[in-house]
């Protein structure tokens, strides 16, 4: 049996995404379908902030999210996403947290589609791929956040600047200099200054070619 290619058109992004590590089946597409929304969110506007219930994980259709947390008056970046992942604020395991700590924040008009814990609770205990799922995407948010803990502990702030541009993860021309000072652990002046220097050196090693 297959599902109306038009009503679950909204889902199919997610559906798509979950398919590259196992796949869904028709029930489980059925659910996904009934009980995720679309959500629209406008440039600089929070998608989840403290003061909201932390009860579900958003996938990025399009746009940019950021992640971070505020100490005081400060505001730092913890993570950036580009769209085609899954993002949601930190949650502890038991489930019993209502809140987070972290905001979500777009940094371009966005489109997501928000998936209850509710939901992804309910598949993991009627759907086996669920959960073969669930892993596969546990070890790459795993990895990724083993990343962004190696970057924070480079001593260096040209060293962190330069791995994280070789590394290609993030478009650094989308992001605001502030936001990617905050993420690099830097001031934006000094970001100013090794960017500009970074770029001279590139047009001295291309006029040297």
């Amino acid at each position: 049996m297959m599902l109306n290619p038009n009503k679950i058109s909204f889902v199919l992004p997610l559906i798509q995404y979950m398919e590259q590590y196992h796949q869904v089946s028709t029930k489980l597409m059925a659910e996904y379908e009934k009980h995720c929304t679309l959500v629209y969110v406008k440039k600089n506007k929070y998608i989840l902030s403290p003061i909201d219930n932390n009860a579900a994980l958003y996938f990025v259709k399009s746009g940019i999210v950021r992640g971070f947390i505020k100490d005081d008056s400060k505001d730092i970046t913890t993570w950036f996403c580009f769209g085609n992942n899954i993002v949601g604020a930190i949650r502890h395991p038991d489930g019993e947290t209502k809140h987070s700590l972290e905001y979500l924040q777009a940094l371009e008009d966005c489109e997501l589609i928000r998936v209850p814990y509710t939901l992804i609770e309910y598949a993991y205990a009627n759907f086996e791929e669920a959960n073969v799922i669930g892993r596969k995407l546990l070890a790459l948010h795993y990895y990724a956040a083993s990343e962004r803990s190696i970057l924070a502990r480079i001593p260096n702030a040209l060293r962190r600047y330069r791995r994280l541009k070789e590394s290609k993860k993030i478009d650094l021309n989308r992001i605001p200099l502030r936001y990617l000072a905050s993420y690099l652990g830097m001031r934006i002046e000094t970001l100013s200054r090794i960017r500009s220097k970074e770029l001279h050196k590139k047009a001295d090693h291309d006029v040297a070619v």
